[in-house]
């Protein structure tokens, strides 16, 4: 899959990367996209919710009245689920939420979510960004250059940026990770993949040693 390289004006350099069909060009596996969404989504919850059982309210341990003869059914202790400030019965515990997958699986819904973005024309392919200090004036700029100021962008960078990190990260819609870092949530959560040309050539190299 060729892939035209723009610069920061948004303007066709004349230069093209090959984007590996092994990566870019499957047939999707939506089962898997949604396993590894899920757990990425379970791993971020904190699970630390808990309520007292009767065991752990306040209230005297002193039976209300006898088994027998009142009329009235048995109650135990002031304790009781069914008086207000009692336990709770069946209440939640914390818990992890996280499970796991098999590196085969998240590697198929990886590959399957870039795949569905080139299928939708949602990769941009730029030369390397050159930044000497933090600049989200320039930042938008580029972005307003390549038409997808408005969009949910993702930027995948061959090795971390100082600068670049820190003008995307007062941005609210555009985010940036590493190669190495990225997983199916961010692709799938962006409308559009914004790929630097050295991480374009790092895709086309590793495809080729494998």
């Amino acid at each position: 899959m060729q892939v035209d390289v723009l610069n920061i004006k948004g303007q066709k350099t004349g230069r093209t990367v090959e984007l590996p069909a092994e990566v870019f060009g499957i047939e999707p596996n939506d089962h898997v996209i949604y396993l590894a969404v899920k757990q990425y989504l379970a791993a971020g919850r904190q699970g630390t919710h808990k309520v007292k059982t009767r065991a752990e309210v306040q209230g005297a341990s002193r039976k209300l009245h006898k088994q027998k003869g009142t009329g009235g059914s048995r109650k135990g202790n002031i304790r009781n689920p069914l008086y207000k400030g009692g336990g709770t019965i069946f209440g939640p515990k914390p818990h992890a939420y996280d499970f796991k997958l098999n590196r085969k699986v998240k590697d198929l819904a990886k590959i399957s979510a870039l795949s569905y973005k080139a299928k939708e024309s949602a990769i941009v392919v730029i030369e390397d960004i050159q930044m000497e200090a933090p600049k989200t004036k320039q930042l938008v700029e580029v972005m307003k250059n390549l038409n997808i100021a408005d969009k949910k962008t993702l930027v995948v960078l061959p090795e971390y940026n100082d600068n670049l990190y820190l003008s995307t990260r007062n941005v609210p819609n555009v985010a940036s990770t590493l190669l190495a870092d990225i997983n199916t949530y961010e692709i799938m959560n962006a409308d559009v993949l914004v790929i630097t040309e050295n991480t374009a050539k790092i895709f086309a190299e590793e495809e080729a040693v494998a």
